[in-house]
C-alpha cells in the first residue's frame, strides 16, 4: 500500500511541477477523490506483483544483491509497462513528447516502488 501511495506521489510531482505536461495524473478537480481511489487501485496491482517477484527472489538474495530491487522493478516497467504504453498512446495519436513523458513516469514510479520495498526489507 505503501509502494502505490509513493508511485502516486510521484506522479502528482511528475506531471505538476516536474514537466507541466498540460495533463494531471489525478484528471478533474471534482472527480479527485475517484481518480485517486482508481490510480492507487492499479498501482496497487503493480507494487502486489512487484512484491510477489521479490518474494519469490528471497530475503537472502536481495540482502546480498540489493541492486535487484531496482533493477527488477525497473526491468517490469522497461519490458512491459513503458512499451505497451508507448505503441497504445501512438496509435491515438499521441505525440512523441507525451509518450515519453508517460513512459518516464511510469519507469520513476516502478523505481520508487521498488525502493519502498528495498527500505523496508
Amino acid at each position: 500500500v505503501l509502494a502505490a501511495n509513493v508511485a502516486v506521489a510521484v506522479g502528482i510531482v511528475w506531471y505538476g511541477p516536474l514537466f507541466r505536461a498540460g495533463r494531471q495524473l489525478l484528471e478533474g478537480q471534482g472527480a479527485a477523490p475517484r481518480s485517486y481511489v482508481l490510480v492507487v487501485a492499479a498501482m496497487l496491482i503493480s507494487a502486489a506483483m512487484m512484491g510477489h517477484n521479490f518474494a519469490r527472489v528471497g530475503q537472502e538474495t536481495l540482502d546480498a544483491k540489493p541492486w535487484l530491487y531496482w533493477m527488477m522493478s525497473g526491468g517490469l516497467a522497461l519490458a512491459f509497462v513503458c512499451p505497451t504504453l508507448f505503441i497504445g498512446l501512438a496509435r491515438h495519436g499521441i505525440d512523441l513528447r507525451a509518450r515519453a513523458i508517460d513512459c518516464g513516469y511510469w519507469l520513476a514510479a516502478f523505481l520508487a516502488m521498488g525502493t519502498v520495498f528495498w527500505a523496508l526489507g
